[in-house]
């Protein structure tokens, strides 16, 4: 310190900047050494001392190689190995000093050492090539391309979040095999091979200028007994065979730091991120902690604050685990960098903002803390010191008092973190906690008591059919699906059939045997998929859950058993009970293609999944909250709305032979899409038109439906999007599939009949481009206010609505809810023959408000009677939440009689009314 100072004084170094110098000194041993050894690195210390190194900045230091003189070059690997060590040392102390007075944060210091290490590489790798290219000649595959090294970066290195005393794993790999092309020749593998052993040697070896950086190579494809090279069909056919779940988790953060890194990523992918969500990943996560805590057990490392309790590791294991399970699915979430994730878990939802934000706080912290630990003699070391002397330099650059109240502080921090990861990773209760709760239901789901006495518990609890219960679950477990099942899901599935009994129980709604066997056949139907099992296990809030709807109804029980993913949505019961935000939604939706751009297969299957998971959670929200019909009317309307509006833009995207980059193209809605009365099984009346002058506007645009058409029709391995159905286009099935707004305008007032102009009082525009949908909002208006002859209208919509009653067949005890006489198309054709009949004179009625509004409005004017209008809404509104909750049932929309019949009065009554009446 003396020395340093002295120094410092000679050189004049104004007081603040001498301060930072001495303060470093008297935290960091190694500064000290250093700084009074280098006395001439003080002059650049200075003059940068209040830059950052940027990741460019730290490139150009390693260029030096390059511009030796002619002296240097006969011993240019000497200089080079003892200039890449200063450059580390100097940008080392320069960081200590900035990080320690309060000029760089964590962010910096993280970034910088991670371009240091990636530049050394760079410059290492290329010093080295070049060398080995002067007596072997480039190493070339059998095409005769030039091949280079692959340098990956796992851990921190590939998070660019390094320690700054950290070693580096990596991963060497090269694209194909091959050979060299000199006079020497040797294989591709014997020259990356030597490389890769230079490269290690020239960063990892300690000369009388330090090292580099530490280099450890054991995470490469069997360990340290693998080969030290792999050529890129060796590393997949590893992970494709070999890869072990350890493994998947250390490639979350792999990333090619130097050579071409397209075919490796390529390779890699779906070896990290599984194309389904993969619930195992808890389990596989908890044991590699177990597996880790029993090593800083027996090693003695619990103050070992990235290992030990609440440390770093723990940080990171609560942000991996998210991307195990849905990065196959969530592309944003295959990121790198452990905060960049915590921050995407929020944007999402998947953790409450709160929570990331004290996790970023207690992780920042830690990470700090790990660099102060570091700095004092430039170790790599985790663990808190036992000496006075580096306690003493510790609590000097955290600017405490006392060793006591830094540890509160520690474990404030400490405990905080194992909190969130104890919630994150709360294993299930142990087996004999199991037994005692859940002793009945585990005897009766194993066989092990007498069925008469299984019998007369189930009764005793409500089950109405005890003994077919019992006879079902024995043939359940002994069925050869159940049998042929892998053990850790046979144990999965003996861990949830106690908890499915004891929850079936639970259900008001419903006997308990219905609540069981809906929700046994969805078990059955999903118990070959390992991960969803594993979901049920880990979360049996989730469990729980799907027995209420299950229970509620049979079609949510069908739709998830087709949809298994979708048990995911029930996880999260903040976002799975909050109504649908469309604007949000649809966002979302846009950002989910973009990721999945070029991949037209993957973005079907991501949008089909947004609509199941969407319709799930409307369900769910009918189901659990008591919406309103027209809630959840609208909610359904609206979904559909967001998947045609990113469709429109996701297939334009895709299309080679566009002639523009904006489509002049509408979607119009018909019928229950145009009136916002979506229900669950709704298919989507659509029509297509287009306004564009362009020569070959018709042939593109007619292309472009048929895709859309396409988009929407084609089942997948996701399912269904919707079912589209364009019969109201002009000149319907032998119309075209597409028209111009010159074309659908002279046929609607020239050429349409009377139906379609029914159909187009609640048409409206639904996506596409907004200057077409207010033509189409134009020619709308114009034909539903065009004067119209009442006897002719009258007489081809009773002429219309006979043929429709005489297609059908009706069931003399019960009432078909939308055709019979006085039902829901009934009420219909009278809005819609009103609406023609006088909307030239009230211009309220040609809003698309819905038929409940309308038959308001037509009260409102004096067009009909309004107490028995009153009475029709409500009839309306009835028939509607009896067709939705038959829907929810799977069953027909059907009532029975007695039940309809004081709602079908009025509605006969108006009809009458209107229809029979002389004016």
């Amino acid at each position: 310190m003396q020395q340093l100072a002295e120094i410092l004084t000679e050189k004049q170094v104004p007081s603040t900047e001498a301060a930072y110098l001495l303060h470093a000194a008297a935290c960091s041993p190694f500064f000290a050494r250093f700084a009074t050894k280098n006395t001439d690195f003080l002059t650049d210390l200075l003059d940068n001392l209040y830059k950052t190194y940027k990741t460019a900045d730290v490139a150009k230091l390693f260029s030096v190689e390059k511009n030796l003189d002619s002296t240097e070059k006969n011993h240019s690997e000497a200089v080079f190995l003892q200039q890449i060590r200063q450059i580390r040392q100097r940008l080392m102390a320069h960081m200590i000093v900035r990080d320690l007075n309060g000029l760089a944060n964590f962010e910096e210091v993280v970034e910088t050492t991670s371009a240091l290490a990636e530049a050394a590489i760079a410059a290492a790798a290329d010093f080295y090539h070049a060398e080995l290219v002067k007596t072997y000649g480039t190493p070339r595959n059998a095409q005769g391309h030039p091949q280079q090294l692959i340098v990956v970066g796992m851990g921190k290195l590939g998070g660019r979040e390094l320690n700054v005393s950290s070693d580096i794993d990596l991963i060497f790999a090269y694209e194909h095999e091959g050979d060299t092309d000199g006079e020497k020749s040797i294989s591709n593998q014997d020259f990356f091979t030597r490389l890769g052993k230079k490269l290690i040697v020239a960063l990892d070896d300690v000369t009388a200028d330090g090292f580099v950086f530490r280099v450890d190579m054991r995470l490469r494809p069997y360990g340290s007994e693998g080969a030290l090279v792999c050529n890129l069909d060796a590393l997949e056919d590893y992970y494709q065979n070999y890869g072990r779940e350890w493994e998947r988790y250390a490639w979350i953060k792999g990333r090619v730091v130097y050579g071409p890194a397209g075919a490796l990523n390529k390779l890699i992918r779906p070896f990290v991120f599984r194309k389904y969500l993969d619930f195992n990943a808890y389990a596989s996560m908890r044991d590699l902690k177990t597996q880790i805590q029993r090593d800083v057990v027996q090693r003695g490392m619990s103050n070992n604050i990235k290992l030990g309790r609440g440390g770093i590791r723990e940080v990171e294991f609560i942000a991996q685990v998210f991307q195990l399970i849905r990065g196959g699915q969530l592309p944003d979430l295959q990121i790198k960098p452990t905060l960049a994730v915590l921050a995407r878990l929020a944007e999402r939802g998947m953790l409450p903002a709160e929570d990331v934000a004290a996790l970023t706080e207690s992780y920042i912290y830690l990470r700090n803390l790990e660099h102060r630990l570091m700095y004092i003699d430039d170790q790599q070391t985790q663990g808190l010191p036992d000496s006075e002397t580096y306690r003493d330099y510790l609590l000097r650059m955290l600017k405490h008092q006392s060793w006591d109240s830094f540890i509160a502080e520690l474990n404030q921090h400490r405990d905080r973190v194992q909190r969130f990861f104890d919630d994150t990773f709360k294993d299930q209760r142990t087996n004999d906690q199991q037994a005692n709760d859940l002793e009945q239901e585990i005897a009766i789901w194993q066989g092990t008591i007498a069925a008469s006495e299984a019998e007369k518990w189930l009764q005793e609890q409500g089950y109405t059919r005890a003994a077919d219960i019992v006879q079902l679950l024995q043939n359940t477990r002994a069925s050869q699906r159940i049998q042929q099942l892998p053990e850790q899901s046979k144990r999965r599935l003996d861990q949830l059939m106690p908890l499915l009994l004891r929850e079936a129980i639970q259900q008001q709604s419903i006997v308990p045997d219905t609540a069981l066997i809906r929700t046994l056949d969805l078990l059955e139907s999903i118990c070959r998929r390992a991960s969803y099992l594993a979901l049920l296990t880990e979360f049996p809030d989730a469990l729980a859950l799907i027995v209420k709807l299950c229970a509620a109804s049979p079609w949510i029980a069908q739709y998830v058993s087709a949809h298994p993913v979708l048990l995911d949505e029930l996880l999260n019961k903040q976002t799975l009970f909050k109504r649908l935000d469309a604007a949000q939604l649809k966002a979302e939706l846009i950002q989910h293609m973009a990721h999945l751009a070029g991949d037209v297969e993957a973005q079907m299957d991501a949008m089909r999944h947004f609509k199941h998971a969407n319709v799930l959670k409307i369900a769910a929200q009918d189901l659990m909250t008591a919406l309103p019909l027209e809630a959840i009317s609208d909610d359904l309307s609206a979904l559909a709305e967001v998947v045609l509006q990113v469709s429109l833009q996701t297939v334009w995207q895709n299309i080679s032979f566009k002639h523009r980059e904006t489509p002049q193209f509408a979607v119009i809605g018909y019928g229950k899409l145009g009136g916002k009365e979506l229900g669950y099984l709704s298919d989507l009346d659509i029509i297509f038109l287009y306004d564009d002058a362009a020569d070959n506007a018709q042939e593109v645009y007619a292309r472009y439906a048929q895709r859309l058409n396409t988009w929407f029709n084609t089942i997948t391995n996701a399912g269904l999007l919707y079912d589209t159905d364009l019969q109201l286009r002009p000149d319907g099935n032998s119309g075209l599939l597409v028209s111009s707004v010159g074309a659908f305008e002279e046929y609607q007032k020239n050429k349409a009949w009377v139906w379609e102009h029914q159909a187009i009082t609640r048409a409206r525009f639904v996506a596409g481009e907004a200057k077409v949908g207010q033509q189409f909002e134009r020619i709308r208006m114009e034909i539903l206010k065009s004067r119209r002859n009442q006897s002719d209208i009258k007489q081809q919509i009773l002429d219309m609505r006979q043929k429709m009653r005489a297609s059908h067949r009706f069931d003399p005890a019960m009432f078909d809810l939308k055709h019979e006489a006085g039902g829901i198309i009934d009420v219909e054709f009278l809005v819609q023959y009103l609406v023609l009949l006088h909307a030239a004179d009230y211009q309220k009625l040609t809003e698309n408000i819905g038929n409940i509004a309308l038959l308001g409005v037509l009260a409102e004017s004096g067009l009909i009677n309004a107490p028995l209008a009153e009475l029709v809404r409500q009839s309306y509104r009835q028939y509607r939440a009896w067709i939705h909750a038959s829907k929810l049932q799977g069953e027909p929309a059907k009532v029975e009689k007695s039940l309809a019949e004081p709602l079908q009065q009025p509605v006969i009554a108006l009809w009458q009314s209107v229809f029979e009446s002389k004016g």
